[in-house]
């Protein structure tokens, strides 16, 4: 372990500096957090807030007494790495803990209900009875969108709505209800599940009272004033299209002047909002109460906000290099097979790639609360990128023909899930159009925006 390259990162989710165990509570609080979490590292003799070494006295004795005192003060028992690292005439003790798959723990004599913490940012945080269920449930591999709803009749799911949904993809029968995990068998008979109440329910709003989208348009900068506002309540697939139709109708974009005609650039990637609003929907807790999605667009920024931290085991380092776990198991097979998401794990990629490509900066990310919010700037850092392949892309649209997305991928010899992200990246300019039903029309064809 390398102290200094440790000491180059600022205290956050998985990492905190202590001067010593003079409040061996603190320690405790944290372990038990990290452990829950996402782990992390606790150094002890270091100044807390400055990251200046002050090392510890003796040493052997500290690395003893925090074995000892974590061992016996966490339940289950929780069993960290401890190192004494070396800098110059002192040391500091490294206390590792893993993110551990036997959670929740908690602080033994507070008891389970009010000694079970999570890292939030840089504090822990006593979690509540939702996440504390949600801690349990992860522990048995269980999501909270796979549980049965005995009180509920199977007809709540709203089949009509449902096929309606499907219809672009393939036919859905009765008994792909079950297969898709929108019904489950429960003491002899088929129930709803809280997944298939979510994306199907007729009564879902009654069931889920937060499991919807709060937009709202603000004036400037802040939330001082708000300009114009939505909710979307409908059925979870139908959200993202709305969600979308209300930034476009508060005409987030630019105007560029050709040498005949203006056309319109829009100033976020739509391939960009599209993942963020997608994976908020898909990963949002619906298990908290009082704490709808949120949309919030600003004259220089969007927020999307979901209720729920990062599912355990992962931090805000984890989302660029495309690592992923899937909150929502029911959710997020039923939105993959409508074509709504390609791959687990690259929607966050492909954010940063169309914002890159754009030429603006990159979507940040962070904890909020018990809440996720991802944040899309549309002040432009730099001119938009455009390479050899969307020139190839560009002539070959410039007949005004028009052409599908297979004809053009084999054109320029890409697959076509590479031909599609390229051609979003070309409309997210301006410089290309869609022309179809919707993005999951088969027809859809793609068209030189004339300048």
């Amino acid at each position: 372990m390398d102290l200094l390259e440790i000491l180059k990162r600022p205290e956050g989710k998985s990492l905190e500096f202590k001067r010593d165990l003079s409040s061996p509570s603190g320690l405790v609080r944290t372990a038990v957090a990290f452990a829950n979490t996402a782990g992390g590292i606790v150094l002890l003799g270091i100044e807390d807030g400055t990251a200046t070494i002050v090392g510890v006295s003796d040493p052997l004795a500290l690395e003893e007494r925090g074995a000892s005192l974590l061992s016996d003060a966490i339940t289950p028992r929780l069993l960290p790495d401890l190192e004494l690292l070396s800098y110059r005439q002192t040391q500091v003790l490294a206390v590792r803990i893993h993110p551990s798959p036997i959670r929740p723990h908690h602080v033994a004599r507070e008891g389970l209900g009010r000694g079970t913490y999570v890292r939030v940012g840089s504090t822990n945080r006593r979690a509540d009875r939702p996440l504390l269920a949600e801690l349990q449930r992860f522990a048995h591999g269980d999501t909270f969108d796979a549980q049965p709803r005995p009180d509920l009749d199977s007809e709540v799911i709203d089949f009509r709505v449902a096929s309606e949904s499907f219809e672009p993809v393939r036919r859905l029968a009765r008994r792909d209800l079950e297969s898709l995990g929108l019904l489950a068998s429960y003491q002899g008979r088929l129930v709803p599940t809280v997944g298939g109440v979510l994306l199907f329910g007729r009564n879902r709003i009654e069931c889920f009272p937060d499991a919807w989208i709060q937009e709202g348009r603000f004036a400037g900068l802040d939330r001082a004033r708000i300009t114009d506002q939505a909710r979307l309540a409908g059925p979870l697939p139908g959200l993202i299209e709305q969600a979308v139709g209300f930034i476009e109708k508060h005409s987030m974009h630019s105007v560029v002047i050709g040498r005949i005609r203006r056309r319109d650039v829009w100033t976020l990637p739509p391939v960009a909002l599209r993942e963020a609003i997608v994976n908020a929907i898909v990963h949002a807790d619906y298990a908290q109460q009082g704490a709808p999605i949120r949309l919030a667009l600003f004259d220089d920024r969007i927020e999307v906000e979901n209720p729920g931290l990062l599912p355990f085991g992962l931090t805000l380092e984890d989302l660029p290099r495309g690592v992923s776990k899937l909150r929502n198991r029911v959710i997020g097979r039923v939105v993959h097979e409508l074509g709504l998401v390609e791959q687990w794990g690259s929607g966050v990629q492909r954010m940063l790639a169309a914002c890159q490509d754009s030429g603006l900066p990159a979507p940040r990310w962070e904890e909020v609360g018990f809440r996720v919010r991802v944040t899309l700037s549309t002040e432009r850092a730099g001119p938009a990128a455009l390479d050899e392949l969307d020139a190839r892309v560009l002539h070959l649209l410039a007949d005004g023909r028009g052409r599908r997305t297979s004809e053009i991928a084999a054109a320029i010899g890409r697959s076509t899930r590479a031909t599609r992200t390229r051609l979003a990246g070309l409309v997210a300019h301006g410089l290309v159009r869609e022309v179809g039903k919707g993005p999951r029309d088969p027809g859809r064809r793609y068209i030189k925006v004339a300048t």
